[in-house]
This record gives structure tokens, C-alpha cells and sequence, in this order.
């Protein structure tokens, strides 16, 4: 199969990240796009790849076969539209976008083109998470009753410059809600279905220099399956799991500690399986190898285009929950 040609629109931290990852696939070359000359110089510089400063340009002068969009949440949709309209495929970063605002603009975009479009939310290449999802859909627990997901980071630690960027606005996708728990959310309803309701509770507790929630409780109803989920973004461990509490048992996920177990009603404790990760950058290659597969033909396996527009539902059902202090359907998010 002949390189894949890739457009990396937004070079900021995530941009960045995909761009070195597809280059380590070693199946694609790559080109950086970023209307900030001095951070796309940078980028061009330490890892050898030509530059654009206008996405527009780029895909008319470059012709990529696919466009990795990474610029501010609130931006995907009109670029991932563009992108398609000139016979690109494309990966968009999470989460899909900040309003139901021309989903279905892109949705008949998609249809339109042929093309393949993918959303990276990159925990379903995590192989904890793949591992605990095939051993539960074999069903050994019986039906899974109940999702417990909580954890945390000391995130203005981690992220320097946080201050600055996207994560100080919720308009631009920033908030814990739209920056962190919607990962978890997406992943609960890969292994549970589609969320149809939600409770949610939120507040800046903590992290200094923005005012964007960073603590979030929510209830959640997946179907018969009564979910919750407590994050925050100040804790010093960082850490994070899922339990599913199945009719006979339960399984357990520590994403951070990379192992999965599971406890049966037999009175033995819990039997684990390493799951691990070799490095921080690895299951972001894992999933542009996948993307670079799916557009050559293969069988899809990131999220899809109509599983980020329900994880996008339950962004906005929660944050219309925490203003309005009513519990919140997901099927009632149409604008």
C-alpha cells in the first residue's frame, strides 16, 4: 500500500502528538498546519516536516489523503467539512464540537464524500480498556448492573500553560466536563450503549488562574445501567478506574495502574491481568495505525462520527444539568 499523505491542522500539545504518532507509524508522511508561525516553525523544525500556515491552502496545495484536526473544539466541524469537501478523510480530536451547531451539516458531508471520518477518543486503544470490554461482552458475569468511574490528576501540574489555552473557556471546549470526563463517558458507552440521561453536579474547586469547572459528579442512566462518575483535576495521585458490577461479579480497570480484574461471588479476591502500555505515545500510534487502516479499507475500530455525537449529547446534557439543577435527557439535546 502506497504512504498515506496526512494534514495535521493545530500544532498545539495534542497536534503535536498526533503528528509525531503517524509519523511513527512509519506508513505516512506528514505536514504541519498552524496559523501561529512561531509554534508551527517549531514544530516543522523538531520533527523534519514541511509546514502551512492556512489549512485552506493546505488542502487545496497539498491534496493530503487525510486531515487530522486538532485545533479548538468549537472550530471541528467547519474544518472537518472542508477537509471532506476536498476528498479528504478525516480523524478529529474530542470532543466532536461544543453545540450541535452543523452536526448534521457534516453528517451529510460525510455521505456526501465517501470518505472515512473518526473521532480520537484514544481510550479505546488502550488495551486495559480493549481487554476488560471482551471479557465482559463474553458475558462470564452475567449482566453488568452498575458503572462506578472515578479519578483524578493534579492536572495544572501536568498541563503547563494551561492558563492560556482552550482549557479557560468552556465555549472553547475547556472545563473538566469537556476536557476530561468526556473521555470516560465516550468509554462507558462503548462497553454500555448510549447514555440517556444525566444528573450533574460541578464547581471550580481548586485550580488557580481559571474559573472553569474542575470537580464533577454526575448520575447517569445508560439504559438499565445506573452509572457514576466523580472526577476532579487538583488530586495529587493521578489516577482513574472503572468497575463494572455485573449480576455474578465484577470487573475492575485501572487505567493508570495498566491492569484489569475481576472478582467473582465465590469469596475469592480480586485476580488480576496486566494490560500494560510501553509508552505514553503508544496507544496514540495504536490508533493512527487504526485510522490508517480504516481509510485503506480496513474494519473500524476508533470511535465513530454517530458515537462522538452521542458523547457530545451527554457533554452538553450534563453542563445544561449542572446550570439548571434538573436532571437531563440526552435524547432531548438536538441545539
Amino acid at each position: 500500500m502506497p504512504r498515506k499523505n496526512i494534514l495535521i491542522i493545530g500544532c498545539g500539545s495534542i497536534g503535536e502528538r498526533h503528528l509525531r504518532c503517524f509519523q511513527s507509524t512509519q506508513r505516512c508522511d506528514v505536514v504541519a498546519c498552524d496559523t501561529n508561525g512561531r509554534l508551527l516553525e517549531s514544530v516543522s523544525a523538531r520533527h523534519g516536516v514541511p509546514s502551512e500556515t492556512d489549512f485552506r491552502t493546505a488542502l487545496a496545495s497539498r491534496r493530503p489523503d487525510a486531515a487530522v484536526i486538532c485545533v479548538p473544539a468549537p472550530f471541528h466541524i467547519p474544518i472537518a467539512i472542508a477537509a471532506l469537501e476536498s476528498g479528504c478523510h478525516v480523524l478529529i480530536e474530542k470532543p466532536l464540537s461544543t453545540s450541535m451547531k452543523d452536526v448534521g451539516a457534516l453528517l451529510d458531508a460525510v455521505a456526501r464524500s465517501g470518505r472515512t471520518a473518526a473521532v480520537a477518543y484514544v481510550y479505546r486503544m488502550h488495551p486495559v480498556l480493549q481487554q476488560a470490554r471482551a471479557f465482559l461482552a463474553g458475558g462470564p458475569l452475567g449482566a453488568v448492573r452498575q458503572i462506578v468511574v472515578s479519578g483524578g490528576q493534579p492536572f495544572h501540574l501536568i498541563r503547563k500553560g494551561y492558563q492560556t489555552t482552550y482549557y479557560r473557556d468552556r465555549a472553547m471546549g475547556g472545563g473538566a466536563v469537556q476536557d476530561a470526563l468526556t473521555h470516560f463517558a465516550n468509554a462507558v458507552e462503548w462497553f454500555a450503549g448510549p447514555t440517556d440521561s444525566v444528573m450533574c453536579d460541578c464547581a471550580h474547586q481548586v485550580i488557580p488562574g481559571v474559573d472553569v469547572e474542575d470537580t464533577v459528579h454526575v448520575s447517569a442512566r445508560n439504559g438499565s445501567i445506573l452509572v457514576s462518575y466523580t472526577l476532579n483535576q487538583f488530586q495529587a495521585p493521578n489516577e482513574h478506574f472503572i468497575q463494572f458490577n455485573a449480576e455474578h461479579g465484577s470487573v475492575r480497570v485501572e487505567i493508570n495502574g495498566q491492569r484489569w480484574g475481576v472478582c467473582r461471588h465465590n469469596g475469592e479476591d480480586w485476580t488480576w491481568r496486566d494490560a500494560a502500555v510501553p509508552g505514553a505515545d503508544s496507544h496514540f500510534i495504536a490508533q493512527a495505525g487504526a485510522f490508517l487502516d480504516q481509510i485503506e479499507g480496513g474494519a473500524p475500530r476508533l470511535c465513530s462520527l454517530q458515537e462522538a455525537v452521542q458523547t457530545l449529547k451527554f457533554n452538553l446534557a450534563a453542563l445544561r444539568s449542572a446550570e439548571t439543577g434538573a436532571r437531563v435527557s440526552c435524547h432531548d439535546i438536538t441545539a
